[in-house]
């Protein structure tokens, strides 16, 4: 028996155990994993851990009321006792209207192949042996003074669905990664920075010693930081941070917050609300992408969509809840775990590029800020408004110049998104990406 349609068959049985003992509907899903991680400290082996874990979440239905049941153990008395638990949940609880399965003509029937599992399986020493490179080169780097550490991970996970409508399936997923994080500098003059790498495949990662030489010179890059005068002036974002205003527009255009009013963006339905030459594409069929899969959280048919094209507002991230609601139908995004029911989300959403290189972005900016990291979550969902700590650097002629830390950054994201112009630099790294960005007019304050 391969290795789906065990638990496709285990599920297949609960079910109908659900379903005898009064369910009207239900739905379930079966997760394992394993996974193994390394790390490496100051040239010397720290810490190497395993887990495996193997779990199940059923959800019923009576009418318009739905309760959801998570357990590890598979036993036949402990699945009985998940189907009495969930039922005698789903009768006390308040009805729902907006709750079911999804329409069974938008479940997935057949999916492409998305190459997302490397079987094999790293051995511990590989593991050590990637952490101490990256660590190694970090603290190779002139300048550097301590270091966090280097670490390595690998993982494999199986995810198993079924519903009473008739939809069955499951798909597995890898990952490997490494990364490193030191500190340059003395005292209260020290500062931090890291890398990473991350794939589902072992052939698609940078190289230790990549990572770690970008970390140790990212660290020592940041020495000395001035303070920031106060204004407004363009703020450009690096990569590794620019895919955070992308995640923003991800959460206003949930269905739910949709549904619930919310939402900045509730009203902007195909309107305009970046520049007309912008797209954005969520595509859960990428080869190999960090957040692909063949169907979502309910078993809906899934595709790449744009969610901005030509600048305009095209869709909700709908789960068959929040469609209900906004009597529209599912776009596919239902995300879940094991415990609690599906919720829209994005998978691969990432900014197309721009035309302009980053320097060119940069090159006419008199004084400004280029961001490298952000702290704090300081968004207001309701309202758009924006303001968060950064570190950096300061833009001077059209030059990346000095070291800056101590800034808040403000804005509203709908004004942002307006004024947002890409570079051409984009990269799939995160599974929400976006190149270099400039957002001009922003306000920067020093503290």
């Amino acid at each position: 028996m391969s290795a789906i349609s065990e638990p496709s068959a285990m599920l297949a049985a609960l079910l109908e155990k659900a379903k005898k003992a009064g369910a009207d509907a239900a739905d379930a899903l079966v997760v394992n994993g394993v996974s193994l991680s390394a790390s490496y400290r100051l040239g010397k082996a720290e810490d190497l851990e395993r887990s495996e874990g193997r779990d199940l979440g059923l959800r019923v239905f009576l009418g318009h009321q739905q309760a959801m049941v998570s357990t590890t153990d598979f036993a036949e008395d402990a699945l009985d006792e998940a189907v009495t638990r969930a039922l005698a949940m789903a009768r006390a609880v308040p009805e729902d209207p907006y709750c079911g399965l999804i329409a069974p003509g938008q479940l997935a029937r057949e999916w492409p192949d998305l190459d997302l599992v490397d079987n094999r399986e790293p051995e511990p020493a590989q593991l050590i042996e990637w952490a101490k490179r990256a660590e190694d080169a970090a603290r190779a780097v002139p300048g550097v003074t301590n270091s966090e550490g280097g670490d390595a991970g690998w993982s494999r996970s199986q995810v198993v669905l079924a519903t009473s409508s008739g939809f069955s399936g499951g798909y597995e997923k890898s990952n490997f990664s490494f990364s490193a994080s030191v500190l340059a500098g003395e005292d209260t003059g020290m500062e931090r920075d890291y890398d990473w790498t991350s794939a589902c495949f072992e052939e698609d990662l940078a190289s230790p010693e990549e990572i770690g030489k970008n970390a140790g010179k990212g660290a020592v890059r940041r020495l000395n930081p001035k303070k920031a005068n106060s204004g407004q002036v363009p703020v450009v974002y690096d990569p590794r941070v620019s895919g955070g205003l992308i995640q923003h527009l991800s959460g206003a255009i949930s269905g739910a917050s949709v549904a619930r009013g919310t939402s900045f963006l509730k009203d902007q339905l195909n309107q305009l609300i970046f520049s007309p030459d912008l797209n954005v594409v969520d595509d859960p069929h990428r080869k190999r992408g960090p957040r692909s899969r063949p169907f979502d959280g309910e078993g809906a048919q899934t595709k790449a969509r744009k969610i901005i094209e030509d600048g305009i507002l095209t869709t909700w991230l709908l789960d068959s809840r929040s469609a209900r609601q906004l009597k529209l139908s599912s776009t596919g995004h239902a995300s879940r775990g094991i415990g609690g029911p599906p919720s829209p989300g994005p998978t691969n959403l990432y900014l197309e590029a721009g035309a302009t290189s980053p320097a060119e972005l940069i090159g006419d900016i008199e004084s400004g800020l280029y961001v490298t990291e952000l702290i704090g979550m300081g968004i207001n969902g309701v309202t758009g408004d924006y303001s968060r700590g950064a570190a950096g650097f300061w833009i001077d002629k059209g030059e990346i110049a000095w070291p800056v830390s101590e800034l808040t950054i403000a804005g509203n994201l709908k004004d942002m998104f307006t004024h947002l112009i890409p570079a051409n630099d984009l990269n799939f790294r995160y599974g929400i990406d976006a190149p270099t960005v400039r957002v001009d007019g922003m306000t920067v304050a020093g503290s």
